[in-house]
């Protein structure tokens, strides 16, 4: 089980062997092995679900159209302070990611980064323009510092109560080049603690203005925040020895030099300087955007602090110490925020602070500080060796070859050959790819085997206590198929970024399938297991069901086993039982059978009958994005049974009296009826609690959209709901998608 993510966990490191080369899914498990998330932080990294929501993006600014995504990844063997981080990055240049993971191992052989930071001081400014007499409107306002400190920190007493608050101000003159008007700029610093602070300090600013133009008998113009932080200096520091740098066919002390000259050359010329600095803020920008922070406020302070004396400089300086050792040190202004604004919107930010163990501004400044350091390291290296275009050579080559949708197996042959022709474009890789099919008899492909997905039209729950339900199929809901090459067992899901070895002892999906293929007789075999399924996880939708039939399908196909249905449903509910704890056993039923089913269990011993359809079904599924966990809602209902059992038995009865009357109606084809029944059912679903405030706005917006009926299906907590249309299911359908929800439409004849 994941550890809960602690600021002091022992168990934190930033160095996990191999990380590079493990599949998506194995990160995750290693970034939560090493207590670096929480369980409900890897069911959202799994299943996408930490990304940020359409109809949230809405809420944030004007006209959204849609949700932009880039990578997000991390960098690895961080050590600043003495303490372990792993650094979450949201960047979409090649090689930025792999730069920073081996600067940080260089430098941690020697003990790490040390950084500090300042306190989190930001400066607003109020502008006061006046006549005559600049210089005593100057001494009036320090005069009267008391008085507008108090004035500021009584519009945040809150900040103030947190040890921060307005602290000081400061008073400039300077004349307009255009009428020769005086301006007296007052400066208010201010800390603003763990937040940003844009808008505490733009709203303090407000605050004084009138109190600035009594005391300095100016008219005041501008009153906002600079984002000049200069008083938020983070400075990291780091020392290489000369021997760490050997490699690539260079010496020690010749990369060292290049880095110098490198590092001079940046001081003294700004066309050089621009570039270097750039370089920083790759890393810089990178944490900023993950954590939330206001990266174009920090890009802006960056590069006019490297030219406060005049003339535009480097932001570091490498020199080397009395033992030749590389030293490396970074000055750089740096206010960031972490609580308020996107860090409560957006999921992923909420992940990515808990992978830094929750840190507060000043340390967050620091590991960016040392993340700054570590990227202008990682780029004049590359530039003392083998110069930059050959490090990015491979990364963007693997990166066109993506674009180009090279298959996999012959992603590796593309990537070497456009290495080789110096050509790294799309056009190219389409051409290599399809001059080596040409030259590869391709294998036969196994036929995929198919498993439907399944509905509950109504009676989910009371099913499990033997009142009936109806379910529907939901067709081609996953394909599988089994190769018999490999070493071992080994199950593919290229959806789901999984890629596993089957072992008696593997827990989850992997153990499952282990178990069916002892109990097939199959577990000394060798082969390869390909899922491909078209309905997401966890969405109450009966995937894990028909994940299981179609492999059982596809095992049955590859090896000949002549497994009737009866076996296959018997097989996929025993997985059911070892997934979901006590099923009902319809997943599994629908998802062999694929027909509209009346279920029952009666006796411990499923009863179903096969539903004809008096008129074809129009359907749109709604989709949450949170997870169903249907064996906590059925634990949770059975709690509640327990407790109160005639109570709760009641509630069954209803549904069941609704479920019998649904089924006179399917078969003649009263579509309305099925609707108003639809309706009701939920009423009772709700009541049992299993409703969330994302399945009742989805279900609020296909009425609204004219659905016959509306109500959750499967499990409830999270997962799906479902809406009977007419012929509007392309609008609902269309509706739910812009609300920001994921949407299905499913016809049924």
């Amino acid at each position: 089980m994941a550890q809960k993510p602690e600021e002091n966990n022992p168990a934190r490191t930033s160095r996990i062997a191999n990380f590079f080369r493990m599949n998506v899914t194995e990160r995750i498990a290693a970034l939560a092995d090493n207590g670096l998330l929480t369980a409900a932080d890897v069911a959202s990294l799994a299943n996408a679900n930490h990304q940020l929501q359409l109809n949230v993006a809405d809420k944030m600014i004007e006209n959204v159209v849609g949700v932009f995504g880039l990578p997000m990844g991390v960098a690895l063997n961080f050590l600043i302070n003495n303490r372990d981080y792993v650094v979450p990055l949201v960047v979409e240049e090649p090689s930025i990611v792999a730069g920073l993971s081996g600067a940080a191992r260089l430098a941690r052989l020697a003990g790490g980064y040390r950084a500090t930071a300042s306190e989190p001081i930001l400066i607003g400014q109020v502008q006061a323009v006046l006549e005559h007499n600049p210089e005593g409107a100057k001494q009036a306002l320090l005069d009267q510092r008391e008085e507008i400190l108090a004035l500021a920190n009584s519009l945040h007493p809150k900040m103030v109560a947190r040890g921060g608050g307005a602290l000081d101000i400061e008073v400039y003159i300077h004349r307009a080049k255009e009428d020769g008007r005086h301006m007296v700029v007052m400066h208010l610093l201010v800390d603003t603690r763990d937040a940003m602070g844009a808008n505490m300090v733009n709203s303090m600013c407000e605050g004084v203005a009138s109190l600035v133009e009594t005391v300095t008998g100016g008219q005041v113009f501008l009153r906002i925040l600079s984002n000049l932080t200069d008083r938020a200096i983070t400075t990291a520091e780091v020392r290489i020895p000369t021997a760490n740098l050997e490699g690539k066919g260079y010496r020690g002390e010749q990369v060292r030099d290049g880095i110098i000259l490198a590092s001079d050359l940046a001081y003294a010329d700004p066309y050089r300087a621009a570039t270097h600095n750039k370089g920083i803020m790759n890393g810089v920008d990178a944490v900023a955007i993950a954590t939330g922070n206001d990266w174009r406020a920090i890009e802006a302070a960056a590069h006019a602090y490297a030219a406060r004396d005049g003339r535009y400089r480097g932001l570091t300086r490498w020199h080397q110490d009395s033992n030749g050792d590389l030293l490396g040190r970074i000055d750089i202004p740096l206010k960031v925020g972490t609580v308020g604004g996107s860090l409560e919107t957006n999921p992923s930010v909420r992940i990515n602070h808990r992978l830094l163990g929750s840190p507060n501004a000043t340390e967050l400044a620091q590991v960016m500080g040392a993340v700054g350091l570590a990227q202008n390291f990682a780029a004049l290296r590359a530039l003392a060796t083998n110069g930059i275009q050959q490090n990015h050579m491979n990364l963007h080559a693997r990166s066109v070859a993506s674009t180009a949708g090279v298959p996999e197996e012959l992603f590796d042959s593309v990537v070497e050959g456009l290495i080789e022709s110096g050509e790294i474009k799309v056009w190219k890789a389409r051409e290599l790819a399809k001059n080596l099919v040409r030259k590869v008899v391709q294998p036969t492909a196994p036929e995929r085997q198919s498993a439907c997905g399944k509905i509950i039209l109504l009676g989910e729950h009371a099913v499990v206590y033997g009142r009936p339900a109806i379910a529907l199929p939901i067709p081609l809901a996953v394909e599988a198929a089994v190769r018999k090459e490999g070493k071992g067992i080994n199950i593919v899901i290229p959806r789901w970024g999984l890629e596993q070895q089957v072992h008696a002892n593997n827990q989850g999906l992997a153990g499952i399938l282990s178990k069916i293929l002892s109990n097939l007789g199959l577990a000394d075999q060798h082969m390869t297991i390909e899922v491909f399924p078209h309905v997401p996880r966890a969405m109450g939708l009966g995937g894990s069901s028909a994940l299981a039939v179609a492999v059982l399908r596809a095992l049955d196909a590859a090896f000949d086993l002549d497994l009737s249905n009866e076996r296959i449903n018997t097989l996929a509910f025993a997985c059911e039982q070892a997934a979901h704890g006590t099923p009902s056993g319809v997943d599994n039923t629908v998802a062999t059978y694929g027909a509209p089913l009346w279920y029952q269990r009666r006796n411990e011993d499923p009863d179903f009958t096969r539903l004809s359809l008096g008129q074809p079904l129009s359907l749109v599924v709604g989709i949450t994005g949170k997870e169903s966990l249907t064996a906590h809602t059925v634990a949770q209902v059975r709690q509640a049974w327990e407790a109160s059992p005639n109570r709760y038995d009641s509630l069954f009865d209803q549904i069941a009296s609704l479920t019998e009357s649904a089924r006179g109606a399917i078969e003649a084809g009263r579509l309305k009826e099925i609707g108003e029944l639809m309706n009701l059912c939920h009423g009772y679903l709700n009541a049992l609690q299993l409703s969330t405030p994302e399945l009742e706005e989805l279900i609020h917006i296909a009425r609204q959209h004219g659905a016959l009926g509306a109500k959750l299906t499967g499990g409830g907590g999270g997962g799906s709901m479902i809406a009977l249309c007419q012929d509007n299911s392309r609008e609902i359908h269309d509706a739910m998608l812009h609300a920001g929800y994921q949407a299905l439409e499913v016809n049924l004849t």
